[in-house]
C-alpha cells in the first residue's frame, strides 16, 4: 500500500481562500493531502454572537468528522486566538487530542513557533479586521514576546468579504508595513490572498512574510513528521525554517 500523510484542517465556513491555496502548496508533495472540516464562522467582531462562533463544541464536532478520515494531524486553520488569546488555541489543541487521539496545532501557534525559531521580536501585521479586533491582537502578541513594529488593517467585519480583496490591496499593505523594517511580516487571516504574493514580495522587500495559511501547512507538516522544505515556491518559511 502507498504511504500517505493526511492533514486535517478546520476551516471557517465562509472561507474560500485557504482550501485552494493549501491544495496548491501541497501540489508538489503528492503523498501529502489536506482534508477539510467546516464550522460556522460568518463575522469577525467582538459582538457576543461573533465570539460565540469559536466555542469549543462546534469545533470539536468538526474534529470528530475529520477523525473518521484517519487524518494524521488536525490543524485549526484560523486566527481567532489573535484576539481571544493564544492560550485559547493551546487549550483547544489539548481538547482535540483528548477527544480524537490526534495531534493538533493551529496557524497562530505555528506562527508563534516560527517567530521564536527565527528570533523575531518585532513584526509587521497585515489583516482585514476591524479596529476592535486589531487592538486585541497587538497586546496578545506582546504578552507572547512579540512587539508590533507597524500594522495595517482594512476595517472589515467579513468573513466572506475578506476573500474579495485583490493582490494590489494586500501587497500595498505589506509594502507599507515593510517601511518600518520589522524582522518579519505576517499576513494574519486565512481568508486573504496573501500566500501567493509571498515569493515575489520577499524578493522585493527583503523581509520574510509569514502568511497564516502557510503557517498552518508548515505546522501540520512538522506535526506529521514531513519536512516542510518539500513545499517549493511558497516563500522563505518552507526553505529556511525546518
Amino acid at each position: 500500500m502507498t504511504k500517505r500523510t493526511l492533514l486535517g484542517m478546520l476551516t471557517p465556513s465562509s472561507n474560500t481562500i485557504l482550501e485552494p491555496v493549501t491544495a496548491a502548496m501541497l501540489s508538489g508533495v503528492p503523498d501529502v493531502t489536506a482534508h477539510f472540516g467546516r464550522f460556522r464562522v460568518t463575522e469577525i467582531s467582538l459582538r457576543d454572537a461573533a465570539l460565540g462562533q469559536f466555542d469549543d463544541e462546534p469545533i470539536l464536532a468538526a474534529c470528530d468528522l475529520l477523525a473518521d478520515a484517519r487524518v494524521n494531524t488536525i490543524v485549526w486553520n484560523g486566527t481567532s486566538s489573535g484576539w481571544l488569546g493564544l492560550q485559547r488555541d493551546r487549550d483547544l489543541c489539548a481538547a482535540i487530542t483528548k477527544r480524537t487521539g490526534i495531534a493538533a496545532t493551529t496557524s497562530v501557534l505555528a506562527l508563534a513557533e516560527i517567530f521564536r525559531a527565527t528570533g523575531v521580536t518585532r513584526y509587521g501585521l497585515v489583516t482585514p479586521y476591524l479596529d476592535e479586533i486589531q487592538s486585541r491582537i497587538l497586546p496578545n502578541f506582546e504578552r507572547e514576546g512579540f512587539a508590533c513594529a507597524a500594522e495595517r488593517h482594512l476595517g472589515d467585519r467579513g468573513n466572506f468579504s475578506f476573500s474579495e480583496y485583490g493582490a494590489e490591496t494586500i501587497a500595498g499593505m505589506i509594502r507599507d508595513v515593510a517601511r518600518a523594517r520589522p524582522q518579519a511580516i505576517t499576513v494574519f487571516c486565512t481568508n486573504l490572498r496573501g500566500a501567493p504574493l509571498v515569493e515575489s514580495l520577499e524578493r522585493e522587500i527583503g523581509i520574510p512574510i509569514y502568511d497564516t495559511v502557510a503557517t498552518a501547512v508548515w505546522g501540520s507538516l512538522r506535526l506529521a513528521g514531513v519536512a516542510p522544505s518539500r513545499v517549493v515556491g511558497w516563500g522563505r518559511l518552507f526553505r529556511e525554517v525546518g
